[in-house]
Formats: structure tokens, sequence, C-alpha cells
């Protein structure tokens, strides 16, 4: 049985999600099922047997206790099925993103040593506009002279 035919089913969902963060004894699903949606001990173990022969769930006997735990591998499998309908979009995106993040990196350090660049260019039109007063008084004077 494929991975996704058990799946359909929301009751067994839910306890992959119990079972999902480690290993949980049958009796504390039967508990949460029982108390979430009123679902008998007979019924859960029927669940419980059917995640546990398409390979969703592995157990191990502590005693007189099963403890359970979700085999990742089948899962896996499970999810590749699905990437087959990832968005196409997404890896192109991500390049664009990375390229967006790239551009204002460079604007920032351009922006950082611009103050140095910045002051430089300062000065010199300064200096250029100093000359041009003097150049222009001198001028002036010499008109008003002759």
């Amino acid at each position: 049985m494929h991975a996704l035919d058990v799946l359909g089913e929301p009751v067994r969902r839910r306890i992959l999600e119990l079972i999902g963060p480690g290993e949980v004894s049958a009796g504390a699903v039967v508990e949460a099922l029982r108390a979430e949606r009123g679902l008998s001990q007979p019924a859960t173990s029927q669940h419980l047997k059917v995640l546990r022969q398409a390979g969703l769930l592995a157990v191990r006997a502590v005693g007189t206790s099963r403890l359970y735990e979700v085999d990742r591998a089948r899962l896996d499998e499970a999810a590749d099925w699905f990437d087959q309908f990832a968005d196409p979009w997404q890896q192109p995106l991500d390049a664009l993103d990375t390229e967006l993040a790239r551009g204002r990196r460079e604007r920032r350090q351009q922006t950082r040593a611009t103050p140095t660049e910045q002051s430089t260019t300062e000065q010199s039109t300064t200096e250029q506009s100093t000359t041009e007063q003097s150049t222009t008084e001198q001028s002036t004077t010499e008109d008003q002279v002759g």
C-alpha cells in the first residue's frame, strides 16, 4: 500500500502527529484519540496496524507495552511524490532574492567608501570655487582700474 493511500485517513495523520516528536506508547495514542475523537481502543489499534504495515511506523516491545515511532524514510517517499508539484518559480525567485541581496550589499559598501571620496571631491570643488572667485575678483578689479 502506498504511503499516500494510508495518509488519506485523518485519524492516521493525527496518529503520525502524536507520534512524530518521538517514541509514544500505544496506550498514550489510544488515550489521546479517545479524548479527541471518541475512538475506541480496537479502532485505534487497527489504525496503528495499517500505519505499521505501510511502513510508516516502527514498533518495539518493552515489557507489555508497545512503543511506536515514525519511520522518516517512508515519509520521505511521500514527500518526494509531492515534490513533483513544487512551485517551478521557487528556484528562480530564490536566485533573484540572492541577486537583490548582493546589490544591496554592494550599495552599502559603496556608501561606506563614498564619504572619503566625497570629502576629497568637496575639497577639490571648494578649491576650484575659491580659484574661480579669485580670478573673477582679479578681472573685475582690472576692469575697474582700466
